[in-house]
């Protein structure tokens, strides 16, 4: 089934062309910008959002300030001075169980969390703070070479958040963060605002005070917007909305982002959260986003601005109007006024987009379709070769991370001949496919010669019946020898695949397993997990096809994903049954003491393939994990 993409009337580009005509005309005066990445992601390279909306704006005169707050807080994390403020929110945590406990009996994890702040004393924390420089420095140095030192680093950062969700329970600060949990639904819409107001969970509001507030201060922005990738982010999002709009009530605050985009068809009936910020741009953001600075700026309505839902005095509007980008018309990203050296690696990892859309766009359980107004499309390659080496250059580094949602095998071609042909000298990663079209020893020689290292494959199943109802019109031959070839040249092979589509049976998944294990010399590491029936894909569209019958919490406002049952096949029980016994009985190679893609890249980059089971995982009796951060996290 193809993505479908008519979403609103389409915005002609002379229509466009006229509004920016008409923006030039009336703004009258440059507009001050701040471009925020909120937590809780990996703090391991820039997000690509907004060094791509800074491009934009500042073609065009405006200024740009960017703030990868999730960056600076996981910096502010592991220092002396939060660490303190931990240390100072101690007795007010305890007092606070020692009062709710002459209220009712404590809960066993509540006990627990007593016992446990305990050893938070001004010795422990004193080491702790000593430990939390020297991991950030292990990650920032050569030393991050070193897989014991990045495993004991690793290590540092679980038992510093560990003790932080002490003094912040019921939430759980983790680290991968993705595992953050402030103890309230995101998909809630009232739940939701009840924890941004939460002083006792919510670590985001702290956030606010030591590191958006001051640069808000600082700056005078007329415009905010904040990027959102994941849903757990509405969290961080919805707080810094919050509080922005109770100290700076005149600046215009819009949110935009994948999850936006996803939540298109909710926020229009949400005027409590909708409270919170002014706009929200839906789809790709470049062309709208300029356009709604402009019209902030000139005092102008925002009716003519496509992709963009919008508050005003009337109540919440949807512009009729989508608009898709010309990829040969955009810059390439602008990473200036981003601390890219305090990212936590040694190598500067940037990120590049070179398409939009998927070039296949037919896989029944994918709803990335969802983000764009208008199919797949694609810079030609020698405005391709001209922006990484202009940020190869400009930014002085030779890893890239080519953030396509999968690699077009053309372009996979010829790209890997001009980076050979151009000397490029980089060293790249980037998603695939695996397809037929690429079977060749020289296409995966070139991949070798031009700098590919780690590849992020779309494996899903092992099981051509699968695959059919899938519809990723791909074989097991063909995934077999893509494997042999790629780890035969040395490129690092991660597989992602997932058990419960719905029709796969027991046998099936188990099938799927024996051929990972029958190439566990090919596949050097693999990510898996169950089927989600996210909202927008082909499945949950079509559900009688599928046989599905998906059921919607009507008090799970906000909800992405749906529980479901199947008339044929693994139920989500059965499901996530499969997966347990799958993570018990894996082949141990797959178990690596660093679990970070960007991490793996540049070992792999740095040693090549052979030398990476310094990465595997071996069981060691006196691992000095915290107790800490095993009772919280």
């Amino acid at each position: 089934m193809r993505v479908e993409y008519s979403k609103g009337e389409r915005a002609s580009r002379e229509l466009i062309q006229l509004h920016r005509q008409t923006s030039e005309a009336t703004s009258g005066r440059k507009m001050k910008v701040m471009l925020v990445f909120p937590p809780d992601w990996y703090p391991s390279e820039p997000y690509l959002s907004l060094p791509t909306l800074t491009a934009v704006l500042r073609a065009t005169g405006h200024e740009v300030i960017q703030k990868d707050i999730n960056l600076e807080m996981y910096d502010w994390y592991f220092s002396e001075d939060f660490l303190k403020r931990v240390l100072r929110r101690v007795p007010q945590q305890l007092d606070r169980l020692r009062k709710l406990s002459k209220k009712r009996e404590l809960a066993e994890w509540e006990r627990d969390v007593q016992l446990a702040l305990c050893d938070l004393t001004r010795e422990y924390m004193a080491a702790l703070i000593k430990k939390a420089e020297t991991a950030k420095h292990i990650v920032r140095s050569q030393e991050f070479y070193d897989a014991d030192k990045l495993e004991w680093a690793i290590n540092v950062f679980r038992e510093i958040t560990g003790a932080i969700s002490l003094v912040y329970a019921p939430a759980r600060i983790c680290m991968p963060p993705m595992e953050t949990d402030l103890s309230y639904k995101v998909f809630v819409s009232s739940e939701l605002l009840d924890a941004v107001q939460d002083t006792q969970v919510n670590v985001y509001r702290d956030v606010f005070e030591h590191l958006l507030k001051p640069a808000i201060e600082a700056e005078r922005p007329d415009v905010i917007g904040i990027s959102i990738v994941l849903q757990q982010q509405l969290f961080s999002t919805m707080t810094f909305c919050a509080l922005i709009k109770q100290h700076f009530p005149h600046i215009h605050v819009t949110i935009g982002g994948n999850t936006v985009t996803r939540l298109r068809d909710v926020l229009p009936d949400k005027p409590e959260l909708f409270a919170l910020f002014d706009s929200a741009v839906i789809y790709e953001g470049e062309t709208a986003f300029l356009q709604l600075v402009e019209a902030v700026g000139a005092g102008r309505p925002l009716t003519d601005v496509p992709n963009v839902i919008y508050r005003d005095a009337s109540g919440i509007h949807t512009s009729p109007l989508s608009f898709a980008e010309d990829m040969a018309s955009l810059p390439p990203p602008d990473f200036d006024g981003l601390p890219l050296d305090k990212y936590f690696l040694p190598e500067r990892i940037l990120p590049y987009l070179a398409t939009r859309g998927c070039y296949w766009g037919r896989c029944e359980f994918c709803d990335h379709g969802e983000g764009y107004a208008a199919g797949y499309r694609t810079k030609k390659i020698d405005e391709i070769m001209q922006d990484i080496r202009g940020l190869r250059d400009k930014y002085q580094t030779r890893h890239f991370h080519f953030t396509d949602e999968s690699y077009p095998p053309a372009l996979f071609r010829k790209l890997t001949r001009k980076l050979i042909e151009t000397k490029m000298d980089i060293a790249w990663t980037t998603h695939m496919r695996f397809e037929k079209s690429l079977l060749d020893d020289a296409v995966w020689k070139d991949a070798v010669d031009s700098g590919c290292r780690y590849l992020h494959f779309g494996y899903e199943s092992g099981n051509e019946r699968v695959l059919k109802l899938m519809d990723k019109a791909t074989t097991t031959e063909v995934i077999h020898r893509s494997l042999e070839l790629s780890a035969g040249v040395g490129i690092w092979n991660h597989v992602m695949g997932f058990f419960g589509f719905p029709g796969e049976r027991r046998e099936d998944a188990l099938d799927s397993i024996r051929f990972l294990e029958e190439n566990k010399d090919l596949v050097h590491s693999i990510g898996f997990g169950t089927f989600d029936l996210s909202k927008h894909t082909p499945v949950a569209k079509n559900p009688e096809k599928f046989g599905v019958t998906a059921y919607k919490n009507p008090e799970w406002d906000l909800a992405l994903d749906y529980y479901f049952t199947v008339k044929d096949g693994l139920s989500v029980e059965d499901a996530e049954r499969v997966f347990e016994e799958f993570e018990r009985n894996h082949h141990p190679g797959w178990d690596l003491r660093v679990f970070i893609r960007e991490y793996i890249f540049l070992y792999v980059t740095r040693f090549g393939t052979n030398r990476l089971p310094a990465l595997q995982f071996k069981p060691r009796f006196d691992d000095p994990v915290s107790s800490i951060a095993e009772k919280v996290c």
